[in-house]
């Protein structure tokens, strides 16, 4: 449903502009109409950029991104409207997608504005009101309300529920439950779960391994804007094959032990000697290795289970 190929994104830093960010390098994957794919990676790693340029909130610098078939780089503006109809995007903080003094349901008004301005006002209330009711939301409570007055659960689900009255077909939906506390936070993801049984397709970013196991059916680790592995999430998590994934899965926390000390080597900005962008952090690097001069290429190791790794190259 939805391809990136070889999408890119490069800032220009410092001053003058004279520096170059490279935020996303050359990063491919799809994710298929009812199936969630988990973006998963530390802070920095360029899964934002990646959402953002879904949703045309940023410019990809080269690379394509299509929808059904269309470049969705390519479109005019006068086709977003259309486009946002089918896409849509759910944030990580609820509170700052609303205006404190507005009440909560003015984001409806909005929407109603922009897609729907020959609705009547009575078809309209009904069509918020089913809306509200499929993600779990009684209208009676929360219609009326100002954002102080909902909880963070309330507002995603708000959101979430704006952008289903639109009737998408894909969500991206970037760290969605981050700042949610942990019975709040299943309730949302069993949402998403049941949204996905509709038909709808998501993109999970997140930096929480355990969240993107529970809900998705593959998974696109991210490291430094570029993907070291991904395949299937059973076989990503269960036979994690980049040092970087191994990594990951040993500093999830584990609810059948105590805390253990796991020492990690430090990210260090600006110490890539320009082939793997993980060579300053793996446990397994040497400067006789290939990967210390060029940076390995993306390899299915196993049927649809990819990694970029110098141990699993050829």
């Amino acid at each position: 449903m939805l391809q990136l190929d070889a999408v890119s994104k490069v800032y220009r830093v410092g001053a003058f502009g004279r520096r170059e960010l490279r935020a996303v390098d050359d990063v491919t994957f799809g994710v298929a109409r009812g199936e969630v794919v988990s973006l998963i990676g530390e802070s920095g790693s360029g899964k934002t950029t990646i959402g953002r340029m879904i949703l045309r909130l940023a410019a990809a610098t080269s690379g394509s991104i299509t929808l059904d078939g269309v470049d969705v780089c390519a479109l005019a503006k006068s086709d977003l409207t259309q486009y946002y109809r089918r896409v849509q995007g759910v944030f990580q903080d609820p509170f700052s997608s609303y205006n404190p003094v507005f009440k909560a349901d003015r984001v409806f008004r909005i929407l109603k504005s922009q897609f729907f301005p020959h609705l009547g006002d009575d078809e309209w209330r009904a069509k918020v009101r089913g809306g509200l009711e499929d993600v779990g939301l009684n209208p009676d409570e929360v219609l009326d309300k100002y954002p102080h007055q909902l909880s963070g659960g309330q507002l995603q689900r708000l959101l979430i529920a704006r952008a289903l009255l639109l009737d998408i077909e894909f969500l991206v939906a970037d760290e969605v439950i981050s700042m949610l506390d942990a019975s709040t936070r299943i309730g949302v993801l069993n949402l998403l779960a049941d949204l996905k049984g509709r038909g709808l397709a998501i993109l999970f970013i997140t930096h929480d391994l355990s969240l993107g196991y529970y809900i998705s059916d593959r998974s696109v680790i991210l490291y430094r804007g570029q993907v070291v592995e991904m395949g299937p999430t059973q076989e990503v998590f269960g036979n994690p094959l980049h040092p970087y994934t191994r990594m990951l899965t040993v500093c999830v926390p584990q609810l059948e032990r105590k805390w253990e000390a796991v020492r990690v080597q430090l990210d260090q900005p600006g110490a890539s000697t320009g082939g793997c962008p993980y060579y300053s952090r793996c446990p397994a690097a040497r400067p006789d290795l290939p990967c210390a001069r060029f940076g390995p290429p993306l390899v299915e190791v196993e049927a649809g289970h990819f990694a970029a790794c110098t141990f699993h190259e050829g």
